[in-house]
């Protein structure tokens, strides 16, 4: 068994450092490996590696142990429960890392990929490009084995090169954008609809024809304002809600 190993983070001083910290270690706990361990290191080690205070990595902690992730136990340490699992509802407070621990922890499929000719909905995010690579999972319950949706996205070419749909059976594309290809994201805009099911996305998710879905439209950005990556994700209508909350400054 290894030790449970935390990711990186780099901190944003406009958000809340616990919140930030919380995200960034949901996504290590829910992306986790087999066979790490269900340790997580000392406060005082958790707070070493993110950088921030005792107190922050408390209050971080306490967000985790409130959803049922982690149990803290006097003398004896902070265990990731052995059943976690990310609770239905989304919580979305600008952080790339909220966006990656959003999209952990449930089973994904790589159903297929490929180079395509830009989609023509999507035209206005690769005016510069003939094609992107398309990548297409299915993310089903932890647990129940249940689908709960289905993703599409699509990739400059010259960064799919860089990735191993293997490694998307793991984490989320943010993730593996980010982590292992080295894009620097500046940025991920959101959108969120309500649409009916398609005979595609009702055949995956296993729902009705023409039933509710939730319809998510995350499109990434690199430094240089480039669009990298288009993501469109198909949830379930009678199992996700979303929740945005803006944050005063």
């Amino acid at each position: 068994m290894t030790a449970f190993a935390p990711d990186s983070l780099v901190l944003n001083r406009k958000l809340p450092l616990w919140y930030q910290v919380s995200q960034s270690l949901r996504a290590s706990i829910l992306g986790r490996t087999p066979d790490a361990s269900l340790r997580l290191p000392t406060e005082e080690q958790l707070a070493a590696h993110y950088g921030v205070s005792v107190l922050t990595m408390r209050q971080a902690l306490k967000e985790l142990e409130e959803e049922g992730l982690i149990s803290r136990h006097r003398r004896r340490g902070t265990f990731i429960e052995p059943g976690a699992r990310r609770s239905t509802p989304r919580r979305l407070l600008g952080s790339i890392d909220a966006i990656v621990a959003q999209q952990s922890g449930e089973r994904t499929t790589v159903l297929g990929h490929g180079a395509e000719p830009v989609p023509g909905e999507l035209a206005e995010y690769f005016p510069d490009v003939p094609e992107v690579v398309a990548y297409r999972r299915l993310r089903r319950d932890g647990e129940s084995g249940e689908p709960t949706n289905w993703v599409e996205n699509a990739v400059r070419p010259e960064l799919a090169a860089s990735i191993d749909p293997a490694d998307l059976e793991r984490w989320p594309m943010t993730k593996v954008l980010r982590d292992v290809v080295g894009v620097r994201i500046s940025r991920i805009t959101d959108t969120v609809e309500a649409r009916l099911a398609d005979p595609e996305t009702a055949g995956l998710l296993q729902v009705p024809l023409l039933s509710p879905i939730l319809h998510y439209t995350g499109v990434t950005y690199d430094e240089d304002g480039r669009v990298v990556d288009v993501a469109r994700i198909r949830y379930r209508g009678d199992r996700f809600s979303f929740t945005v909350t803006v944050e005063a400054h």
